[in-house]
């Protein structure tokens, strides 16, 4: 009896891991990031394209801080299953522009979850102060 029962819970791991090997991270939907900060991702496109919102919960200005648009793109080639997508941000509240770059990944828990980096230009009003610029 009990070489059976191990042998159905093998059999059941070997039937469920190919499923959870095989979701996709989907890019569509909320996210949420440590600092509080709220981006939308609306449905991609056949050719990897899509927009959104995002609303940061930080900011350098004292302008007040409002949902600003974003556009984006994910690599579609072979419909990778945690893929690479780089999206910018045109800030509506400051004179700045910020462009992400990342990978979309299921974790250990089957969570999707998004590692970015981030360049953020913002306006100076000459070459001279250009190295101050790039964050």
């Amino acid at each position: 009896m009990v070489q059976v029962t191990l042998f159905l819970l093998v059999l059941s791991l070997a039937l469920v891991a190919p499923s959870l090997s095989a979701r996709k991270c989907v890019l569509t939907g909320r996210w949420t990031n440590d600092l509080g900060s709220n981006m939308t991702i609306g449905a991609v496109n056949g050719k990897g394209d899509f927009a959104g919102s995002y609303h940061t919960a930080v900011s350098a200005t004292t302008n007040e801080i409002q949902v600003s648009p974003l556009q984006g793109s994910q690599h579609r080639t072979n419909q990778k299953s945690q893929p690479t997508f780089g999206f910018t941000v045109n800030w509506s509240f400051s004179d700045s522009v910020t462009v992400f770059t990342g990978q979309c990944f299921m974790d250990e828990k089957g969570k999707e979850v998004l590692k970015t980096m981030w360049l953020l230009r913002s306006h100076v009003d000459n070459i001279k102060n250009d190295w101050k610029a790039t964050r």
